[in-house]
Formats: structure tokens, sequence, C-alpha cells
């Protein structure tokens, strides 16, 4: 965020530095964008990007340039640390999609909107259920299906994981 280059005219030098801020400001605000809920469970990511915001802030103080990204980091900076200091009411879900045919035996077909998937739903207390959906069900009706199932919709919310290995 703070690389100078070594040579070139002060004009140069100021231009280098106020792009490389930009990119980093647009970097940072993407990556909370997409990574919100995960970063406020880590106090360290929380601790960057106030720490991010203050540096910031004091920047736009000698490049008024940098006045126009200020507000959307702010507003972004507040609401993941508004969500993290918030009682956690919710219920994460891990929803696994799976076939219950061997496709090799199958003959490959279209998907229609009437076919229907099975999930399984599991819970943070090691517990799963199987719910069954029509393919073209929105993100809505798959979480008023798995509260149908579980009993409560309070707080409940999908969680995708994946992993490399």
């Amino acid at each position: 965020y703070h690389a100078q280059p070594s040579q070139g005219t002060e004009q140069e030098k100021m231009d280098y530095a106020l792009n490389n801020k930009r990119r980093v400001i647009r970097l940072v605000l993407q990556w909370a964008a997409l990574y919100g809920d995960l970063l406020q469970e880590d106090e360290a990511a929380m601790a960057f990007l106030e720490e991010f915001y203050v540096s910031v802030s004091d920047d736009t103080r000698m490049i008024a340039a940098l006045k126009e990204q200020l507000p959307e980091l702010e507003k972004i900076v507040k609401q993941v640390s508004e969500e993290s200091k918030a009682p956690q009411k919710k219920h994460k879900v891990l929803l696994q999609l799976f076939n219950t045919s061997d496709d090799r035996a199958q003959k490959r077909q279209p998907i229609r909107g009437s076919d229907e998937v099975l999930f399984k739903v599991y819970c943070m207390d090691q517990t799963y259920t199987t719910i069954r959906v029509p393919v073209s069900s929105s993100v809505k009706e798959v979480i008023s299906a798995v509260a149908d199932k579980l009993g409560s919709g309070e707080g409940l919310i999908i969680v995708k994981m994946s992993s490399g290995g």
C-alpha cells in the first residue's frame, strides 16, 4: 500500500503511489464483500480492516483523490464490524447434493425443471437430514424446505464448503 518508486519525477511518484493505493483499496473492498461473513469470525481480519480504514482515512487528508473510495470502505468495515458484534442466532447448515443412482449405468438426459434433487443437510450438532426439492428451486425455497424439515427456520443460513484435498 505504501510502495514508492525510487526513480522518476515527483509527479510520477505521486501518480504511482495513488494508483497503487487505489488498487489495494479495490482489492480490500472486493475481499471484504466476498468474505464478509467469514471475516466477522476472524479477529485478525477485523483488526486489519479497521487499521486499513484508519490508514486510508489518514491518507485522504494528503491525497484528496482517495476520498471517493473512503465511503464505500467505511460502509464495508462498519457492516462487517456490526455483524461480528451482533448476537449469533444463526444455525449453520451445510447442504450437500448427492446422486442416488449410478451415472455410468444411466443414459445421460437433460435436466428438467420438474426433476428433483436430494440434499443432505448437515447441522452444527453433527446431525443431518435429507430433503428433496425440485432442481429449479430458489435459495429461499430450499431454506423453507429445510426449515419445514427441521421444525424451525429461525436464523438458518446456507454455507458452502469445499476442499482441495
